[in-house]
């Protein structure tokens, strides 16, 4: 009979086995003796090492949207959620250093991983970011000719890069002290009236 907490144990084994070893470097014995279980257990639940990767994807980046979701439908104003989406996403990742490694430096080895078993769960976090970004423009707090699809690829584009480059940078300094200084930039090309 299988254990239903053990696809979680064996998945934060991964992220930490992943994140001090590498992937490749990573083996599946690496997982179980991380996750203190047999090897052959880990086959119960995941058919290779690259689905064990694309679970831990997909499971965290679903969490994540629908966190994110929750903490800004608190928000009235756009130029608030867009802050707080910002803020969240560098707070997740600077709490999570282990997770950070894994998601902006091993997931990128494999070249299709954003093409294929990634595509579904990047474009839910982008329709967030999309969603805001239309509710901004339609209410008049963002410019009404606001390109809605270039201005969400380039926020992300703008976090992903500064999260990667603390990840790389040893995590030398805290990658929360740059959420505002991101979301003022930002905010300044898309909004109406300026921050």
């Amino acid at each position: 009979m299988r254990d239903p907490d053990k696809p979680q144990q064996i998945i934060d084994a991964a992220i930490r086995v992943f994140a001090r070893s590498g992937y490749y470097n990573s083996r599946v014995s690496d997982i179980a003796r991380e996750a203190g279980i047999a090897s052959g257990t880990i086959y119960l639940y995941f058919k290779t090492k690259d689905d064990i990767l694309v679970t831990l994807f997909r499971e965290k980046m679903a969490e994540w949207v629908a966190s994110v979701r929750r903490e800004i439908a608190a928000e009235g104003d756009p130029v608030a959620k867009i802050r707080k989406i910002v803020a969240l996403h560098f707070r997740v990742l600077e709490e999570n250093p282990d997770l950070a490694e894994v998601v902006q430096v091993e997931l990128r080895q494999g070249q299709k991983f954003f093409r294929g078993a990634s595509a579904h769960e990047i474009s839910a976090y982008f329709s967030v970011i999309n969603d805001v970004l239309e509710e901004g423009a339609a209410s008049g707090r963002f410019r009404r000719d606001l390109p809605v699809k270039v201005a969400t690829k380039m926020l992300f584009g703008a976090m992903d890069q500064m999260a990667t480059s603390w990840v790389l940078g040893k995590r030398a300094y805290r990658l929360t002290e740059a959420a505002e200084p991101v979301a003022a930039i930002f905010l300044q090309g898309v909004c109406a009236d300026g921050v």
